[in-house]
């Protein structure tokens, strides 16, 4: 059961990466453009407001993954000096927290969805409407929280930290 899971799970991690990533070569094709455009006095109209959304995209995009191979800060001086069983008491408590920061996000982010969506709220200079760039957040939020969830789950049923294992 877990094991499907992970596989699912590892495959919309992989999934929002990959957007992430796309985001990530859209940024660099569109700063590259811009600054070209400098040069000869023509830079690109609306290349702040497409780095603005592209950096939405881009970061939480790599959220889910960041957390997958184990990427988030940890302070882990104090570890050593722990038994075992508090060490993954802290990484349940931890994924818990992360769990609960990531749901809180989407919904607020979905909330002012809402509001972006009836005011039409758009990009100030090439009038991008704001709430696609919103629900993505909100499901790439979900994504990552999903899988913090997953992880916590295999701390507590599985005893294995797939932070520790090959993606």
């Amino acid at each position: 059961m877990l094991s499907t899971l992970r596989r699912l799970a590892d495959g919309l991690i992989g999934l929002s990466a990959t957007i992430g990533s796309l985001g990530l070569i859209f940024q660099v094709v569109v700063i590259l453009a811009d600054v070209t455009g400098r040069h000869f006095g023509r830079p690109l109209t609306g290349a702040q407001d497409l780095s603005q959304m592209a950096m939405v995209i881009l970061v939480f995009g790599a959220m889910a993954l960041c957390d997958r191979l184990g990427g988030h800060i940890a302070v882990d001086i104090f570890e050593t000096s722990f038994p075992p069983w508090f060490n993954r008491l802290t990484d349940v408590v931890s994924a818990l927290i992360g769990v609960l920061i990531f749901v809180g996000i989407a919904w607020t982010v979905y909330e002012s969805s809402k509001l972006s969506q009836m005011l039409n709220l758009s990009t100030n200079v090439i009038r991008l409407p704001k709430v696609y760039f919103q629900w993505a957040l909100c499901a790439f939020s979900l994504v990552a929280a999903l899988g913090m969830l997953l992880r916590t789950a295999e701390l507590i049923l599985a005893g294995r930290d797939i932070r520790k294992e090959p993606a």
